[in-house]
């Protein structure tokens, strides 16, 4: 029980290592080029923050320990939050050793669903109604666009949604919540 400081970041940083995986190129990572990657969402509570090796640390609803890597800023942010506030990392699978964060949720956290944009650039958020209970579906309408500049943030008020760069399009296909939630990287 009782592990050395040293150990212990030396295990996230394996961990992180292992749970982030490497750099796949996008043909590899998609079945079809159509086909976006899926969407993941893991529910946990926040562990720590641990600003030495650029992570976060989240025990997640099925009792595992896992560690995310974020850059400084999004680390500072998330610095706001405490140990056991409940969060939620959305991630793209990429392929099987392979994802990458699309945004970091702290549920509760504000009155409405508001995107913090952490990307370092400009980018566009989408939402839309959900078809039947789903997001993502054929026919989601009226579609609402905000464009959000690095740094700002928008709330929506649709009960799902998506980003992407400035220029590019995304189907809100990602239920939103009342809360926060760090937007680290868009997606198509």
């Amino acid at each position: 029980m009782g592990r050395s400081r040293s150990g212990t970041r030396s295990g996230l940083a394996m961990a992180a290592a292992l749970f982030l995986g490497g750099a796949v190129p996008w043909a590899e990572a998609q079945a079809s080029p159509d086909a976006p990657p899926p969407h993941k969402s893991v529910y946990g509570k926040l562990e720590r923050v641990d600003k030495t090796v650029s992570a976060i640390v989240m025990k997640s609803e099925a009792g595992e320990s896992l560690a995310w890597k974020f850059d400084a800023a999004v680390i500072a942010e998330a610095e706001h939050f405490k140990p056991g506030d409940p969060m939620i990392v959305i991630y793209r699978q990429l392929a099987h050793n392979a994802k990458r964060v699309t945004a970091l949720a702290f549920p509760g956290a504000a009155k409405a669903p508001t995107y913090v944009n952490m990307t370092g650039e400009r980018v566009v958020l989408r939402s839309a109604p959900a078809v039947d209970g789903v997001c993502g579906k054929a026919g989601a309408s009226p579609v609402t666009e905000s464009a959000i500049p690095a740094g700002g943030l928008a709330e929506v008020l649709e009960a799902c949604w998506c980003c992407a760069s400035s220029g590019e399009t995304c189907t809100p296909g990602t239920k939103s919540g009342l809360g926060r939630a760090l937007l680290v990287q868009c997606f198509k």
